[in-house]
Parts: structure tokens; C-alpha cells; sequence
């Protein structure tokens, strides 16, 4: 825009000097010296010196230079400068004006124009030069250039803010569904509760008809785990109890096979039912009250021996997934250290971030080697085969544990005895 409005001011600018010219061609005479008699101009800045008004007629020399007849009583005793090629320029483009940027007799910007005419009696064509400072006319572009940027840029501004404050108020309904969905996956909600433009509802509800679908597929698969456990452990106990009746070589194959299919049967079934819980949205558990009802539950069962069972967890601790799982978690590491540790058992349950836990469990047995303890995870692993069990506690604890993208590490505790740690997954209280 700028480009545009020095332009055209230029051809204003240039307009004016044409102007200036054509009176000069109009009112000039050869003389019979060979000089020119130039008109009486009316314009009074020409006759005051260096007043930015200049105008002079010279006669092209042999060497392209230029001889002054005559000039503007403004040049005074200077002359107005053109570029070295203007001779030949204009013989070049015969009838077409020059116009260029010169300094004037003060050293001023001045802006120029050139025609070379040949007068009626002129032996040769003379050149007419007329030219004006330009100080105003830069100055005048300089003003415009500073306004159209400053507007431009105030301009520019609001739109950047006006489309910023589209977008977030535009596409705040959308931040606030991804909030939603957010927190249904951290567990702090079971579905999508908010009110949303008309555009938005039907995916919210699609969205929380995908949720309902994906806990009831997860629901079947648990009905079928169960169906399919009670239907395999019926005959592996008529297995059992048939060999336990005739004892003997093929009565001890029988029970031994059918005890490992039980414990095949249970463990894979387990993990089936693990991994189709973990699929499950919005599903979370208070640590704290598990604890407590799993110290109470094997308190009772170990009340032989003189067991203390010390929990700690935060009211507002809870474990992303189902209560089953924990129990199951918590259970069997609890069971483990109540059934080695001679007299006291510790838990701890504290949050490690937004989205993880870490689960301890430790006792004042005897605890494990290094050995042992690389040794006790696979499944059904057993390092006192005199204990009673199946020897899958730790690896059950192990593979769920996985399952919910945590795990199990086991370390020696301070108490003397196992540290059994684990990281699970947290929900957002």
C-alpha cells in the first residue's frame, strides 16, 4: 500500500514538472546568436534562489555532456545535474520525458525531468530540464508508510486476539468433553455428565454408550470366567476324590496330574479374569478400607500366633480398578507375610505421582536370598514345599500387578524379614 501511494505520488510529482516544461517549450525562442530566449514564468519560486523551484535549457554537447544556454534565476550561478546517460537516453526514446533523483545547488533531494525538443529555427534539439525538491514529497511518503504500518499492525492484532478468543471460546465445549473423558479414565468418574452444545451431544452420548458396552463385554467375559472355572474344577474334584479312595501307583499319577491342571486351570482363569477387569473404565477402590478389612479378616485367621498387622494409607488414597483385584493384590502379599513373619507385619500404601501408587508389604520372618528371590516368582514356584499352598501366591500378585501396567519387586525388609513392593495404578481422589 505504501509502494503504491509513493507512486503515485511520484507521477503527481512528475506531472508538475511536465507541466513546468511544456511552458518552457511553449514560451522559448531561438535567437539569431544561437542562444535561447526563455519565457517569463509566473511561478515566483523559480526566481528566488534556492528556493526548491529549478529550471534550465542546455544544448547537447560532442561528448554527451550538456552546455547551459540558459536557467532559472533559482540555480543561480549552479545547474541542475542529470545522470551521465541522460544524452543518450533521450536520443534514444525521442519524445519520452526522463525523470531521475538528483541533489540540488543546497545539496537537497530534488526530483527531475528531461525532454529533449527541437524549436521551430533550431538547428539542433535542446534539452529542457526542469526539477523540484522532493524534501516534502519524502516526507509526506514517510508519514503515509508510518500510519498504513502502525494501522496495519493494530490491525493485524485484533485479528490474531479476535481469533484467538474464537477458538477458546469456540472450542471450549470440546476442551471441556476432553476433561470428562480424562477423568473418566483416571476413575474419577464413570461417564460423561456434562451439558454440551447440540452439536456436541450426540457424541457424548455415543461416547457413553461406548463406555456402557465396554463395561458390559467386560461384565460377560467375567460371568464367562466363572462358568468356565465352576465347570473344570466339578470333574478335577471328582478326580480327586476317586484316586484319594483307591490307593495306589495310578491313584497318585492321577492326583498329582489333576492337582497341577487345578492349579493350570486356576491361575490362567485368574489371569483371563485380570486382564478382562483392567479393560474396565472408571472403576476405583479405596486402599485404606481394603486394608482395613483385610488386616481384620487375617488377623482372625492368624490369631494362633501373636500377629500385629500395622496399615497405613491415605483417606483420599485410591487404586484404579476393582476392589477384587485389590484384595487379591493386598491379600496375598498380607497372607504371605502373615503366614512367615513371626510376629509383626507392616503395610504401607503412599502415592508416588497423579497416576501411580506403590503398595509395601513387609514382616519380621525370615525372609529371602537374593537366590530366592529370582527364584520364587515363576509360577508355581515353592521354596518350602511343607507350607501349605499352591506356590502361585507371588506370581498371582506378580501378573495382575503387570496387568494393570504396574509390577512386583521384593527387597529385605527392615523388620528382618520380605519386602514385597508394588506399583499400581492410581485414581484422582
Amino acid at each position: 500500500m505504501a509502494l503504491l501511494f509513493q507512486q503515485a505520488a511520484l507521477r503527481r510529482f512528475d506531472q508538475g514538472l511536465a507541466e513546468l516544461i511544456d511552458n518552457l517549450v511553449a514560451g522559448s525562442t531561438p535567437r539569431a546568436d544561437g542562444g535561447i530566449a526563455a519565457p517569463a514564468l509566473t511561478d515566483l519560486r523559480a526566481l528566488r534562489a534556492y528556493s526548491g523551484k529549478y529550471w534550465q535549457i542546455a544544448r547537447p554537447t560532442p561528448d554527451k555532456g550538456l552546455r547551459i544556454l540558459v536557467r532559472s534565476r533559482s540555480l543561480w550561478d549552479s545547474e541542475l545535474k542529470g545522470p551521465p546517460d541522460l544524452v543518450q537516453r533521450l536520443a534514444a526514446n525521442p519524445g519520452q520525458a526522463v525523470s531521475y533523483d538528483t541533489r540540488g545547488p543546497m545539496s537537497e533531494p530534488v526530483r527531475a525531468l528531461a525532454s529533449q525538443v527541437k524549436l521551430p529555427g533550431s538547428a539542433a534539439p535542446l534539452i529542457f530540464m526542469a526539477g523540484e525538491d522532493r524534501t516534502g514529497l519524502n516526507r509526506d511518503i514517510r508519514s503515509f508508510t508510518t500510519a498504513t504500518a502502525a494501522v496495519l499492525l493494530l490491525l493485524g492484532a485484533g485479528l490474531v486476539a479476535a481469533v484467538v478468543i474464537q477458538v477458546r471460546v469456540g472450542l471450549n465445549p470440546l476442551f471441556a468433553l476432553r476433561r470428562e473423558i480424562a477423568e473418566v479414565r483416571r476413575g474419577k468418574s464413570d461417564h460423561i455428565v456434562g451439558a454440551y452444545p447440540t452439536e456436541l451431544t450426540p457424541l457424548a452420548a455415543e461416547l457413553n454408550a461406548l463406555m456402557a458396552h465396554n463395561q458390559e463385554v467386560v461384565e460377560r467375559q467375567r460371568t464367562h470366567v466363572g462358568n468356565l472355572a465352576h465347570a473344570l474344577k466339578t470333574p478335577l474334584s471328582v478326580m480327586l476324590t476317586e484316586a484319594e479312595q483307591q490307593p495306589g501307583d495310578l491313584a497318585g499319577v492321577v492326583t498329582r496330574q489333576a492337582e497341577a491342571m487345578r492349579r493350570q486351570v486356576d491361575h490362567h482363569l485368574r489371569r483371563a479374569r485380570a486382564a478382562a477387569r483392567t479393560q474396565g473404565l472408571g472403576e476405583r477402590t479405596s486402599v485404606a478400607e481394603v486394608l482395613d478389612e483385610l488386616s481384620r479378616t487375617l488377623g482372625r485367621i492368624h490369631a494362633s500366633k501373636p500377629m500385629a498387622i500395622d496399615w497405613d494409607a491415605d483417606e483420599d488414597l485410591f487404586f484404579l480398578g476393582e476392589r477384587q483385584d485389590l484384595l487379591e493384590l493386598a491379600g496375598n502379599a498380607m497372607e504371605n507375610a502373615c503366614k512367615w513373619g513371626h510376629s509383626r507385619v507392616r503395610v504401607r500404601s503412599i502415592a508416588d505421582s497423579e497416576e501411580q501408587m506403590t503398595l509395601t508389604v513387609e514382616d519380621d520372618g525370615p525372609g529371602l536370598t537374593k537366590d530366592q528371590m529370582s527364584a520364587v516368582l515363576p509360577r508355581g514356584a515353592r521354596l518350602d514345599e511343607s507350607a501349605p499352598g499352591s506356590g502361585l501366591g507371588l506370581n498371582i500378585i506378580d501378573e495382575l500387578a503387570r496387568s494393570y501396567g504396574g509390577g512386583l519387586s521384593l527387597g529385605q525388609s527392615r523388620l528382618g524379614g520380605l519386602l514385597v513392593t508394588l506399583r499400581l495404578p492410581r485414581a484422582q481422589s
